[in-house]
This record gives C-alpha cells, sequence and structure tokens, in this order.
C-alpha cells in the first residue's frame, strides 16, 4: 500500500498561487498573455492561477503531452497528444506546467511553440523538482522548490490516480 507523505497544504498552495499571480499580472500589464496550460496535470493550477490574476486581456489554451505512462520515471519520450488550437502568433504566450521534473517536456514544448511564432514564451511551474533535470532548464515562475520525491495531489498523478487531493504528497511505493 503506498504511502502518502505531506508536503504543501492546500492553504500554502494558495498562498504561492496568488504570488505567482501577482508577478504575472505585474510583468504583463497591459499586454495580451496567451496562457497554455500543459494537459492533464497543470489544470487545477492553471483554474486557480487565472483566478488571481490582475489583467484584462488573457487567453487559454491547452495541450498535451506525455512521457510517464503507468510508471514512476519518465520514458523520456515526449509525445504531443493535442496541439493548441489558439493562433498564438505575435502574441506573449506563458506555459503552465504542474511540475518541472527531468525539463525534457518543457524543452519540447518550447521548441514546438516557438513554431508558431509568439512574440515571447516563458514558463511557470507549480513545482520545480530536480532530482531528475535533464536539461539546464528553469522555470520563469515556480511555485515550490523540491529535490526529490514522486509527488502526488493538486493535479499531479500516479496512473492517473490521486489528482483530485487538494494537498501535495511524496508517493512512497514499496
Amino acid at each position: 500500500m503506498p504511502e502518502l507523505v505531506p508536503i504543501l497544504k492546500r492553504d500554502e498552495i494558495a498562498r504561492k498561487v496568488k504570488a505567482i499571480a501577482k508577478a504575472i499580472s505585474s510583468d504583463y500589464k497591459g499586454r495580451q498573455l496567451v496562457l497554455i496550460g500543459v494537459l492533464k496535470g497543470a489544470f487545477i493550477f492553471l483554474s486557480d492561477l487565472v483566478r488571481h490574476l490582475d489583467l484584462e486581456d488573457v487567453k487559454i489554451d491547452f495541450l498535451r503531452a506525455a512521457s510517464y505512462g503507468e510508471g514512476t520515471c519518465s520514458s523520456e519520450t515526449i509525445h504531443l497528444i493535442k496541439d493548441i488550437d489558439t493562433d498564438i502568433r505575435d502574441k506573449d504566450v506563458l506555459i503552465v506546467e504542474d511540475i518541472l521534473d527531468t525539463g525534457l517536456t518543457l524543452t519540447f514544448l518550447i521548441k514546438h511553440l516557438k513554431a508558431h511564432g509568439p512574440k515571447s514564451i516563458r514558463t511557470c511551474a507549480f513545482i520545480d523538482k530536480s532530482e531528475r533535470r535533464k536539461v539546464g532548464l528553469s522555470a520563469d515562475y515556480v511555485g515550490h522548490k523540491v529535490k526529490e520525491g514522486f509527488l502526488v495531489g493538486y493535479g499531479l498523478d500516479f496512473a492517473e490516480a490521486y489528482r483530485n487531493l487538494p494537498d501535495i504528497y511524496h508517493l512512497k511505493i514499496d
């Protein structure tokens, strides 16, 4: 039976989301911003984040990439399952991720979206986990940094389970 070790409680998560939203609102004041959520994990974080943005011109889209499957280790092969529908040419884009882990998915997505001709691309990850980083990449906006562990809750999953948990946990599997 897996053990759930608490990492972040919902009140801490809420404070961190508000702080990120404040920074993004300041950086993009008076500009149109396209938020691109990475499905499935980022949908809860993106939902909370967008409600705290103090911006008038925000568009939202989603794409879906996969690298984990049913395991706890990335396959390191990224598959684009769903692309964006919004025209991002000459627009400011912010990719919103649940977790920055190996960095391979985010690197892949940045390269993919650059081909659409945006004015700028920046990144936002609620969790920045450095344990398995394979590339020299860091997010422009980060909610919480952890060194290691397989995390679940607040959109993060293990084989599609645990996404619904309002807190974030380290999932220990024996």
